[in-house]
């Protein structure tokens, strides 16, 4: 989508001008019809500017998406301890089952408006007298009412439904079903004001909410309630009430910006509801798809191969899909950002951001992923011997995944580029592979068949969405830096996992020796001249980022104090 063959997809913004550079328009091709010094110089400075003050932004945003969800994850695992210390192992399945449940029907209710909300709502007014707040009915109604009808129809199925989801987890089975579907609306709704409140205020609200107050807070009441002797239920209801502190959280912190209770209307017009779901429609199939990825493989195997390949692939896939924090982080962190510059035809500045942010991504995922290929027998031996069949499903997925990492948050750039509609064939071109490829290989090839197929299918879904994302932005999405980047990367791992396994093999002493050599090297990179500039570089840019971005422009009324 550019701004120079076709109006920006969504509303056109009123009022004082949203946060961002001021665009600069498309700088003209060939020579300058009046001469070589014509103002052609100062308008591509400008855009340099602009674009530099997006990626010193995009720097402190992309920060803070890092730390909060590697706080996160920490807390995850604590409270993945938490349960299967507490209520064993029978116990811990229903637990699991219970938590899959909220998160299944949550991605189905929420019908893709929370990424509605993300592109929408910074291209429109906040305040007062803006035309931001309107968004909320039009975002929340149809997903409560979804959620609402989900909770009813599971409070009656409950008692049918938990001899099958939640067997072996005693007479507390259905009242334990029964309150899991109860809280499906609550935390739709909590799902979508998160996306509000991403989109209004600062990152670290997001992240004071989203990767603090929900992480820190399960394990604390989940152990407090296995501590006290309760059972399932008590422990579920540990998870769920921190959803309605953070339900209640998120509706302070954006009442104030959106200009609630101060007079903003909430009233849409005709034209927001269609073009709102016009939007995110597309991307409620695709989320439904997002959200059921994994467990599709693990169907498939339970029913084509027999519950214990589904064991070991559910395993691998808990590794797998750790090492997707980082750009689980940089993608919240920066995906209002992008929706506004695509919003406004800034597109290459677009792209510098994505670009960077996908060096980031890079650098920190691909060693992850490396190691999981070298050392899948050290890290599933963790789980138990029986696990160990699992390495070489671990292997190809680790591989797969480094497609996944290396091409970037493309998605991203197609929500919030409107296109949600490419989307959504992305995602369904990587389900059809591998639900093909697995009603093929499983059968015969188990766990390691169904990782071969998820691989597949996550290659085809993110190189078909980056090229749709490259006709899209019109702008080029990798650069050399991106290849030097994974080049070191790749080579600097590669001698740490080859120093380990000549020293301790594949298992847990050749991990610990490559962990070893990696962090000797990391330190020794810390002495290098260039090493030292670039990391003070991008310090100032973190340091910087909110004072440059800001500088590019005057700050709206409706937004200033936020």
């Amino acid at each position: 989508m550019t701004a120079a063959t076709r109006p920006p997809v969504g509303p056109t913004p009123v009022g004082p001008t949203p946060v961002g550079p001021t665009p600069v328009g498309p700088t003209p091709v060939g020579p300058s019809p009046v001469g070589p010094d014509a103002p052609v110089a100062p308008a591509a400075a400008a855009a340099a500017d602009a674009g530099s003050a997006e990626t010193r932004r995009s720097a402190r945003s992309g920060v803070a998406g890092l730390l909060g969800a590697a706080t996160s994850g920490l807390f995850g695992f604590v409270l993945a301890v938490v349960i299967t210390r507490g209520y064993g192992t029978a116990g811990a399945g229903a637990f699991f089952a219970a938590i899959g449940v909220v998160t299944v029907a949550t991605a189905v209710c929420t019908l893709g408006a929370e990424t509605g909300l993300m592109w929408a709502l910074p291209r429109r007014t906040a305040g007062v007298r803006g035309d931001a707040a309107r968004l909320l009915p039009v975002a929340l109604i149809p997903p409560l009412l979804a959620g609402l009808l989900v909770a009813g129809v599971g409070v009656l199925v409950a008692d049918a439904l938990a001899p099958r989801l939640l067997g072996g987890s005693g007479a507390s089975g259905d009242a334990l079903l029964t309150v899991t579907f109860a809280a499906v609306p609550v935390v739709v709704a909590m799902t979508l004001l998160l996306a509000a409140l991403r989109c209004v205020r600062p990152i670290r609200a997001y992240v004071g909410v989203q990767f603090l107050l929900l992480p820190v807070a399960r394990p604390v009441l989940v152990g407090a309630a296995a501590l006290a002797g309760g059972g399932l239920l008590a422990g579920m209801t540990g998870w769920l009430v921190p959803a309605a502190l953070a339900l209640l959280a998120c509706l302070t912190l954006v009442a104030g910006p959106l200009g609630l209770g101060r007079g903003a209307t909430l009233r849409p017009v005709r034209s927001d509801w269609s073009t709102f779901w016009r939007f995110a429609l597309p991307r409620a199939a695709s989320a439904a798809i997002d959200a059921g990825s994994m467990w599709v493989g693990v169907l498939l195997t339970s029913v084509l191969a027999g519950p214990a390949d589904a064991g070991v692939f559910g395993a691998v896939g808990r590794y797998v899909l750790a090492g997707q924090l980082a750009m689980q982080g940089l993608r919240v962190a920066v995906s209002p950002q992008l929706s506004r510059l695509l919003g406004r035809g800034e597109r290459a500045a677009a792209a510098a951001v994505h670009r960077q942010l996908t060096i980031w991504g890079l650098v920190l995922s691909w060693p992850v992923y490396l190691l999981l290929a070298v050392f899948a027998l050290a890290f599933l031996q963790l789980f138990g011997p029986e696990f160990t069949a699992g390495v070489p499903a671990m292997t190809v997925l680790a591989l797969a995944m480094l497609v996944n990492t290396g091409v970037g948050n493309v998605q991203s750039l197609l929500l919030m580029g409107g296109r949600s509609g490419l989307h959504l064939v992305a995602t369904v071109a990587g389900l059809t592979v591998t639900v093909s490829l697995g009603l093929w290989l499983i059968p015969s090839h188990g766990a390691t068949g169904a990782a071969v197929a998820w691989a597949a299918g996550i290659a085809t879904e993110n190189l078909t969405a980056a090229g749709f994302a490259r006709s899209v932005v019109r702008e080029p999405l990798f650069d050399a830096a991106m290849v030097r980047a994974a080049a070191v990367t790749v080579a600097g791992v590669g001698l740490a996992a080859g120093a380990g396994v000549l020293a301790g093999g594949r298992g847990l002493p050749g991990l610990l020796v490559a962990l070893a050599v990696l962090l000797a090297g990391c330190v020794g990179m810390l002495t290098l001249p260039r090493v030292r500039a670039g990391i003070r570089g991008t310090m100032r840019q973190i340091r910087a980022g909110d004072n440059a971005a800001t500088a590019a422009e005057p700050t709206p009324a409706s937004t200033r104090g936020r």
